[in-house]
């Protein structure tokens, strides 16, 4: 099983995760729960396989198809396990922008896509699917507000292609430009790091 493969259902199980975490917390049923977790998880590789016009991944593979399931029924049976993690949903997201960023960065460069362009196809693949969660989950998506989380995205795109002029092995480039994603989602966070805002005090406290 080659890395990128491994990568690919590492990141659809941790984005399972989090779209079980955020139909839990809104109380859905359990087809609702499974919907949520399985457009969290291909949303934003589904709209990247369009846009490349490449064979969508998971009605090509029913392995992903069976992870997300089998991910989304154990994060509902061992959910009370998952609450001793400290905000659970933030870290399985964050792990998950990680790995879909760089999954959709070497999806590009294997259509011989411009670097920039590899670039927002992976900040896509991280993003959109969390987008649709929140959307359909009656909430406004972390990308449309001012917290960094596209933004790490496109520092680790970035990364991966600094990283490629290295002697570094492309295992390598892949764990530390997926390690930058974390990292400054983690420090974004952790000391309140956010871009600009374009509305006066007045105007965010209405």
């Amino acid at each position: 099983m080659s890395l990128f493969l491994v990568i690919d259902i590492l990141g659809t199980i941790a984005f399972a995760i989090s779209g079980v975490l955020t139909a839990l917390k809104k109380r859905m049923d359990l087809f609702g729960i499974l919907i949520i977790a399985f457009v969290t998880a291909v949303g934003g590789g589904t709209l990247r396989d369009v846009l490349i016009d490449a064979p969508i991944t998971w009605m090509r593979d029913l392995t992903f198809v069976y992870v997300i399931s089998v991910t989304a029924v154990l994060a509902i049976i061992f959910r009370k396990k998952l609450n001793y993690f400290r905000r659970s949903l933030f870290l399985f997201d964050t792990i998950g922008i990680a790995l879909y960023t760089i999954v959709g960065v070497e999806k590009g460069i294997a259509v011989d896509l411009p670097p920039v362009i590899c670039v927002a196809l992976g900040t896509m693949t991280a993003c959109f699917g969390g987008v649709i969660r929140d959307i359909l989950c009656n909430e406004i998506p972390i990308i449309f507000r001012k917290e960094i989380y596209a933004t790490a995205c496109i520092m680790g795109g970035i990364a991966y292609f600094l990283l490629q002029k290295t002697p570094l092995t492309s295992d390598a480039i892949v764990i530390i430009s997926g390690s930058i994603v974390i990292i400054i989602r983690l420090l974004a966070v952790k000391f309140r790091i956010s871009l600009p805002s374009v509305y006066s005090s007045e105007e965010s406290t209405e």
